[in-house]
């Protein structure tokens, strides 16, 4: 990722990240794009939910300079996710649901080149996510099996 991507990226997330209605909406379009996804989160206490997506979208953002640090935070929060039933196919509606929030918040200010940063940025959060939870599946290992290892386990 390019320094003015991350640029980019660091910036809207700060104005975003301030919103007290961003995280409501992007759970808003998350159920809108799959109901099914509603029975995931049970009785969740959303704000407390958008809270903690909060936190790990800038925990992201904040590494994106060096995100080979957070690949282990991220590939033990993939292995918590596939135990509250995440799929693979899960994550393109996240995606979706995540650049449409950010659409419907920055408006015209939502560039494409504004969309590109946060499609790579997802992506590429994603893309390790999706990779731990297989590693897991083809481990045979559950869940909880894998979060007691070592983060760079069964990886090559």
């Amino acid at each position: 990722m390019h320094d003015d991507q991350i640029a980019l990226l660091e910036t809207s997330f700060a104005e975003v990240s301030a919103s007290r209605d961003a995280a409501a909406l992007f759970y808003e379009r998350l159920f809108v794009l799959d109901p099914a996804l509603k029975r995931l989160f049970g009785d969740t206490d959303m704000a407390g939910q958008g809270e903690k997506l909060f936190a790990a979208l800038g925990l992201v953002v904040a590494s994106l300079r060096s995100l080979d640090k957070v690949v282990p935070e991220l590939e033990q929060l993939a292995v918590r996710h596939v135990r509250y039933g995440v799929r693979d196919g899960h994550y393109a509606t996240v995606g979706a649901a995540l650049i449409e929030t950010l659409s419907l918040y920055f408006g015209r200010r939502f560039t494409a080149e504004l969309r590109r940063a946060w499609v790579g940025a997802y992506e590429a959060v994603a893309g390790v996510m999706m990779a731990a939870a297989r590693r897991a599946a083809v481990e045979g290992g559950t869940a909880a099996d894998m979060l007691s290892r070592p983060a760079s386990a069964g990886a090559s």
